[in-house]
């Protein structure tokens, strides 16, 4: 076994130079342990007890917290109680197995849940394998990207939270001033988000109707600023950098200052409701952030589809590169992939193997499963297998590329278009009713897992990229996962079906019900499309134009895409911590190895924010499915009188005190993340 090194290699973050390569902290040559029984057990134990509690909290509370983080912090701290401490390719595997927890939780509950709530047949079985299927599509419709996306664009996207896992698991490793710096920032981060999620110190998201004389701005010209004050998404922006934080917020101010305003002053003259909102809501009553979920979304939608097509259309060489390898070693012939171990994937014979096998799972399940007593059953199952293909095969680069890019996969859109698209097909096919919806809703549930775990699969492949772990031992320990994972989620679905029900009735009260956001979103979306209702095509196109717009003058269109589509208040954040970074690294006034010394320790910080927000956040989720199971308090709440407090002697809003009491806390830890990541030395 070959010694590793102690901390990322300085160009571990940059494009390299002409000629320059880039050696991963475990060399290639090195055998170290890595698919053991201890990875694999703890990993498979990780990946059952996440996938259980996000299942709970997501469906009850609407919240899916990533797991990633967390299991690779447990997975260091869990390595140093064995007399063998665990090696860190080990505890990369026991990130890669549980990770999947969050990726087939998010992919489930977004629309399995809406067949409960539209009253379709549903069992275990068809629970379980929409899952696996859509994690299993994910998985081998990455692999042939593996290369372009980790190793050809080295340093050309940020992957914010690949950067912030690695940097858990690197200083695990090398303790030392290393792990020093990143645990105080995880401490006080994590310290932070709890405050605001968990004990309601104060408010999490701040708006401009804290101030009064911008609120009039809100209710009247529909002009609202909001800015999410977690310490996590502050790091998360200065491990973006500003030259994408400025791309995706310049979205985000496209969607909330030009077509909100736009749409909410010509729609408050019109004496009717307009599509997508059908249940009489006039547009002049609705609030802001009431337009933006009901029509400016869709804009989002429509220019995130675009961005990826067009995203496809110019990567057309990569694609036909990475299937053509594929199918020549299916003939027989020698494969051009390197022998070295740090760049070996699963053999691309197998993956074309595992697609066509899958292909056909997929129509065997519609046809015999879902549309068993249907006469069109043959034709509507071909249907529905060249949806999920294509689809999932168009949208896992693009969610790739998000996750690359924000750390962020709009999978709830991508998935939205999917129903749209699958239920106006089937419709014309002339499947309808309780039929249509059935198969719309499973097409839509295998979809969005696949690319749900298509942009986990790249984040965890480019940890490993850094790290030095074999890809095709990270893919195959990501199947395992995904097994594990499908299997707890559709019991745990199951299971709170029966304890509190999706929609009220004599078994399970309406206060008790779960919520189920976007399974209700979603299956909302599929009752009206089934009945021949008017879909947004106006609003798609719209999006479509500004894509195209975007890409004419050379801005990224996905990156400004999915600003349109992700809330303001979570992409003004970014360009803070984007902010910051930048002066960090300007402070060092042309010292380079200054400037170098620099930002790395505030990529340390930022990672530290990241890790201990998730960290505890995780924590707060487990404290609060203690309280909704048991109906015991766990102190939530416990800060709240400090605003009420403050609101009471100034005659103000608690709600708004608390938004500013967040402002001022937030700019606090904006100073500190500043003042330290200065503190480095260029020696150090």
């Amino acid at each position: 076994m070959e010694p590793s090194k102690k901390s990322l290699p300085e160009n571990a973050y940059r494009p390299l130079k002409p000629g320059e390569t880039y050696q991963p902290i475990v060399p290639a040559a090195a055998q170290v342990p890595e698919f053991t029984s201890r990875s694999v057990v703890f990993g498979i134990l990780m990946a059952v007890l996440f996938s259980a509690a996000a299942a709970f909290l997501g469906l009850k509370a609407g919240q899916v917290f990533e797991a990633a983080i967390p299991i690779a912090i447990i997975a260091v701290g869990f390595g140093l109680v064995f007399r063998r401490k665990s090696t860190i390719l080990e505890n990369v595997i026991v990130q890669s197995i549980g990770a999947a927890s969050g990726l087939v939780v998010a992919g489930s509950i977004f629309t399995l849940p809406a067949l409960f709530i539209l009253g379709l047949p549903v069992d275990l079985f068809k629970l379980f394998v929409v899952a696996l299927l859509g994690g299993a599509l994910g998985i081998l419709f990455l692999i042939p990207f593996r290369r372009y996306f980790v190793r050809e664009m080295h340093g050309e996207f940020p992957f914010p939270e690949a950067t912030a896992t690695t940097e858990v698991l690197v200083a695990g490793e090398a303790g030392g001033k290393q792990a020093k710096v990143l645990g105080i920032a995880a401490a006080i981060g994590g310290l932070f988000d709890f405050i605001i999620i968990h004990l309601e110190g104060w408010a999490e998201v701040f708006t401009s109707r804290a101030l009064p004389v911008l609120a009039s701005v809100a209710d009247k010209a529909k002009l609202v600023f909001r800015f999410n004050v977690l310490a996590s998404i502050l790091g998360l922006g200065y491990i973006i950098g500003l030259k994408y934080a400025l791309i995706i917020c310049a979205g985000s101010f496209v969607s909330w200052f030009l077509l909100v305003p736009l749409i909410a002053h010509f729609g408050a003259h019109l004496p009717v409701s307009l599509p997508p909102v059908t249940d009489g809501t006039l547009i002049g009553a609705m609030s802001a952030e009431a337009v933006f979920r009901s029509y400016v979304r869709h804009i989002g939608i429509g220019a995130i589809a675009a961005a990826g097509i067009m995203g496809i259309l110019r990567s057309w060489r990569v694609v036909v590169r990475a299937f053509a390898m594929g199918f020549s070693e299916l003939t027989g012939k020698k494969a051009t992939a390197t022998a070295e171990r740090t760049d070996r994937d699963l053999p691309m014979r197998w993956v074309v193997v595992g697609l066509a096998v899958a292909a056909v799972v997929i129509w065997v399940f519609f046809r015999f499963s879902v549309l068993a007593h249907d006469p069109g059953a043959g034709k509507v199952a071909l249907i529905a297998l060249a949806i999920v293909l294509v689809i999932s095969f168009l949208f896992t680069t693009v969610a790739a590329r998000a996750i690359a890019t924000v750390g962020t996969n709009p999978v709830s859109g991508m998935t939205l278009m999917t129903l749209i698209l699958t239920s106006v097909l089937l419709v014309e096919a002339g499947l309808s009713g309780p039929a249509g919806m059935l198969a719309a809703l499973l097409v839509g549930g295998v979809v969005c897992t696949a690319l749900a775990m298509a942009g986990g699969l790249i984040t965890d492949l480019k940890i490993g990229y850094w790290i030095g772990a074999t890809p095709v031992v990270q893919q195959k320990a990501k199947f395992l996962g995904t097994i594990f994972a499908a299997a707890t989620v559709g019991a745990v679905i199951l299971l709170l079906h029966q304890a509190y029900g999706f929609v009220p009735s004599p078994e399970h009260p309406a206060d008790k019900v779960l919520a189920a956001p976007q399974a209700n979103a979603m299956a909302a979306v599929i009752k009206t499309l089934m009945s021949r209702e008017e879909v947004p095509w106006l609003l798609y196109i719209v999006g479509v134009l500004v894509a195209i717009s975007m890409q004419m003058i050379g801005v990224p269109s996905l990156a400004f895409a999915l600003g349109m589509y992700i809330p303001l208040e979570l992409n003004v954040p970014l360009v803070v911590g984007g902010l910051i970074a930048h002066w960090v690294k300007g402070s060092a006034k042309g010292n380079e190895s200054l400037a170098q010394a620099r930002a790395t320790r505030g990529t340390l910080i930022a990672s530290g924010f990241i890790a201990g927000g998730a960290l505890l956040g995780v924590v707060a989720a487990f404290l609060k499915i203690i309280t909704l199971w048991t109906g015991v308090g766990t102190g939530i709440g416990a800060l709240h009188l400090i605003p009420k407090g403050i609101g009471a002697v100034f005659g103000a809003s608690p709600e708004h005190v608390a938004e500013i009491l967040g402002l001022l806390a937030y700019l606090g830890l904006c100073f500190y993340m500043y003042w330290d990541a200065k503190r480095a030395r260029g020696d150090a």
